[in-house]
């Protein structure tokens, strides 16, 4: 029986896993495992929702390991340490608890197709004082632990009977740091229902930096300025063309020597692979870390291997990369599945062409702003308001529906509605 193993939960590397398993699993077709270092899974475009209490990780949160009992796959939690190309093993490290005792001994396991799907961290450049002060706002961890400081400051501030503020700088104003700042005005809003009736907009300081021009740099102008726009009336303070050099304990340095202090700083200014996927089992790589695919997905150096989503360097037919954006990895997910297929089959494999659907980025329940691509529109076409946020909103449906399929997508939908009645509307533990 073919063993495939699938290496990383996020949204390509589960929804992949979760087709393999239902197709072939169940079937006897072919071994499917999927490892994860983690035991659940959270849409990783949520996260600014779940530093904000706005969305409660421990509802929405996916086990793998009854994911994978429903869905003809195997889980193995562990992470990736090293990959013999020769044995086709992999090997996953030891685990330990908090208190450095051996919960897992390092284990091997025997693949004969192996996909990739590790995703990416926060690249912070090397800049003095960026790992030691900020928050990286890249995994549930960090979201939690920007809730808990949040809702600190927010205390000091209720203990203070409304002296002084809550001042929070965001380094980085792409799609993450965009959300979240319009995200945490939100928060306040939502807070003042809690009790916190001395606590408003007007104590609540954001700096959005941005070394570029604009925020949202991969956006068209048009949308970037109207997000603009709309985070200006907010009260966002947007700085653009601002280059952070360095942070410490009290705030950010720009590049001009001008300090923005800050309690709580959130470094989203870039991504990059894991360093140690760097020239893993002597695979080619590029300067953030990716691995560098064929356009059938499949390494440059081994058919046998496949990379999706973030950690990929996949070119396109003009030259250009693939964007690390969820859409790619839920594309990737799809065609891998199909060459996957197709080479077991002995079949040729297709290429992989990237299709742009547009993209969106929600300001809270204030706003949602985009622009959407296909034939319809005939090139892109700039959305806002309610319509955007609907699409906004069902980019995400799309993924529970490749994970559970529509009638129990239909139902989390309707427990969703349910919630909104039953739970409040910010989580506050």
């Amino acid at each position: 029986m073919t063993r495939i193993v699938v290496v990383g939960g996020g949204a390509g590397g589960l929804e992949l896993a979760t087709k393999l398993g239902r197709k072939m699993g169940r079937k006897g077709k072919a071994k499917v495992t999927l490892v994860d270092r983690k035991s659940s899974h959270l849409w990783k475009p949520l996260l600014h929702e779940v530093a904000t209490g706005s969305l409660d990780a421990g509802v929405d949160a996916l086990s793998y390991r009854a994911h994978a009992r429903n869905h003809g796959f195997e889980f193995t939690l562990g992470s990736l340490q090293n990959i013999d190309r020769e044995t086709k093993q992999i090997t996953l490290s030891e685990m330990h608890d908090k208190q450095g005792e051996l919960i897992m001994p390092s284990r091997s396991i025997d693949y004969d197709i192996l996909v990739l799907a590790i995703g990416s961290t926060s690249n912070d450049f090397n800049t003095p004082g960026v790992r030691e002060h900020c928050i990286f706002l890249d995994s549930p961890e960090q979201a939690h632990r920007f809730r808990e400081e949040m809702n600190n400051q927010f205390l000091k501030l209720h203990g203070n009977q409304g002296q002084g503020s809550v001042d929070i700088a965001i380094v980085g104003a792409g799609a993450t740091g965009v959300e979240l700042s319009a995200e945490l005005h939100n928060a306040v809003k939502e807070l003042r229902n809690y009790g916190f009736s001395d606590i408003d907009s007007s104590k609540l300081n954001v700096s959005l930096v941005e070394a570029g021009e604009r925020i949202l740099p991969a956006l068209p102008a048009r949308i970037s300025g109207s997000a603009h726009q709309e985070l200006t009336k907010l009260g966002v303070k947007v700085r653009t063309a601002t280059m952070v050099t360095q942070a410490d304990s009290e705030g950010l340095v720009t590049k001009e020597g001008e300090r923005i202090p800050a309690q709580i700083m959130v470094w989203a200014a870039g991504i990059k692979a894991p360093d140690f996927m760097k020239e893993i089992a002597g695979l080619e790589s590029n300067r953030i870390n990716q691995l560098v695919v064929k356009d059938t997905l499949q390494t440059t150096l081994d058919d046998n291997i496949f990379v999706i989503g973030d950690l990929a360097q996949c070119t396109q037919a003009d030259g250009k990369f693939v964007p690390p954006r969820a859409q790619a990895a839920h594309q990737m997910a799809s065609h891998a599945y199909s060459n996957i297929v197709a080479m077991l089959g002995n079949k040729s494999l297709k290429a992989y062409e990237y299709k742009d659907h547009g993209s969106l980025v929600s300001l809270s329940n204030f706003s949602t702003v985009g622009s959407l691509m296909g034939n319809l529109t005939k090139g892109s076409m700039m959305v806002e308001g309610r319509i955007a946020r609907v699409v906004y909103i069902s980019l995400y449906r799309m993924h529970q529906m490749a994970l559970h399929g529509a009638l129990k997508t239909g139902l989390m939908m309707l427990v969703g509605r349910i919630n909104r009645v039953l739970r409040p509307n910010l989580k506050l533990h």
